[in-house]
């Protein structure tokens, strides 16, 4: 019993130090409360429509509606052009008072380039080349844009961009040379054909992987912009490059570091055999230039017109404010995507015929010309029997010519040849001596 007592003391004394310590806190929490209501009595009325938000990751308004953003918040970017289909001058103040000789000089690079591709083309066919990639339909985004720029400005295309070298003047043996592989080809046979490059002209040489130009590109434009050359860069992709991870990397560096670059999508319709509608459910690629911060436009891209002006001054602001725009050209790809394509399984001949006949950027400027009696149908036919008698001798050139030496194969990437190359290469010269037959060492350049 003593010990029971003893509890119930015990008890005792501590449920009265438990009540008087919640006492002390309840009284000190009234006191609490009652300094706050007094200081909010003595504040200013609060208005909260004056309130805007403070969030470092965004420009905006505060609203008290629950609403998602449609995807066509920007309907329907519409589509800059300075041409009809006619060729006729819509309004004249867009008129970009080009001279008879450059828009001569427009026609027959664009006329040129599809004369190569039609040769080189059937060479394939025929398996003198192993692979080969026309731009039927898209030579007015090549031109246009390539005239554009300022020979010093750098260039990072995809793969279908050769009309744009050819401006800057890469020969026609050169072209041929890449597609043959011969001893003549600036990359010395390593890439496949359509892989051009050259140092000289500004144009970085063509890699097969998708959009790994694109933030290649971005360092590019960083660079000259830290050196301050008054120089641009121009990066070529399709609307199918700018599905891949990289065009997201490549745009953002591009305007968060404010680089002086254009970004040049070529909307032709199909990534391969993807249209566009299984490709993206926005308004193309143009819509998400403002996501990035980008200055953006879409431009017809068979008005070569309309593509010489946009790119423009795209470069010219680019270059003056050190920020990075965005041009969708769109076109349309006439030809099979390469010739490992067969593009009549996936679309039918009466849509290609109709850009083919109705909708050519060729066409669209030859109107122009022959209004203006810059251009006749005799000119026409003498151009074209020498544009191909020209292109004919330098494939006829290109063919003739030796392979490069097959010891080319292990140079360029050390200073000094490393043991297991040398290793390398000894066993492929006993390989070839063994099986000479097989390789004809008359055919390769000593």
């Amino acid at each position: 019993m003593a010990a029971v007592r003893s509890m119930n003391k015990l008890y005792g004394v501590c449920f009265h130090a438990v009540r008087r310590t919640a006492g002390l806190k309840a009284s000190r929490l009234l006191q609490h409360r009652a300094f706050r209501v007094g200081v909010v009595h003595r504040q200013q009325p609060f208005d909260s429509s004056l309130e805007k938000p403070q969030f470092p990751g965004a420009s905006a308004e505060f609203v008290d509606k629950l609403e998602f953003i449609q995807p066509n918040v920007i309907s329907g970017i519409p589509v800059y052009r300075v041409m009809d289909r006619q060729g006729n001058i819509i309004d004249p103040s867009q008129d970009p008072q080009l001279s008879k000789e450059q828009v001569l000089n427009f026609y027959q690079k664009m006329t040129l380039l599809n004369t190569m591709d039609r040769i080189l083309y059937e060479s394939q066919r025929q398996g003198r080349i192993s692979f080969y990639m026309t731009n039927y339909g898209e030579e007015g985004t090549h031109i246009g844009s390539a005239a554009a720029l300022d020979p010093s400005d750098i260039v990072f295309g995809q793969y279908r961009e050769a009309g744009v070298l050819m401006y800057r003047g890469f020969p026609l043996d050169m072209f041929m040379a890449q597609c043959y592989a011969n001893a003549d080809d600036l990359g010395k046979g390593r890439q496949m054909p359509v892989h051009y490059g050259s140092k000289d002209l500004n144009f970085v040489t063509i890699s097969s992987p998708l959009a790994t130009q694109i933030p290649q590109a971005a360092g590019a434009a960083y660079a000259l912009k830290r050196e301050n050359m008054n120089r641009a860069v121009i990066c070529y992709f399709g609307e199918g490059a700018a599905s891949e991870g990289d065009a997201h990397a490549g745009f953002n560096f591009s305007a968060t570091l404010e680089c002086p670059i254009i970004f040049f999508c070529r909307n032709n319709g199909y990534a391969i055999s993807t249209p566009t509608n299984e490709q993206y459910r926005g308004d193309g690629i143009a819509a998400r230039g403002p996501g990035y911060g980008m200055l953006s436009i879409r431009v017809d891209g068979n008005d070569v017109f309309a593509v010489y002006n946009a790119t423009k001054e795209a470069r010219r602001r680019a270059v003056a404010e050190n920020q990075p725009f965005l041009i969708e050209a769109m076109t349309y790809r006439i030809g099979h995507h390469s010739t490992s394509d067969d593009s009549s399984a996936y679309r039918s001949v009466d849509e290609v015929n109709y850009w083919d006949k109705q909708d050519h950027p060729i066409s669209r400027l030859r109107h122009y010309m022959t209004a203006r009696n810059w251009w006749s149908e005799d000119d026409e036919k003498s151009w074209r029997k020498q544009s191909r008698k020209t292109v004919m001798e330098a494939f006829e050139r290109a063919e003739k010519r030796l392979k490069p030496n097959p010891e080319l194969m292990f140079t360029d990437v050390y200073q000094e040849m490393t043991p297991n190359l040398n290793k390398q290469r000894d066993s492929m010269w006993r390989h070839m001596k063994q099986y000479k037959e097989h390789y004809p060492f008359e055919l390769f350049d000593k």
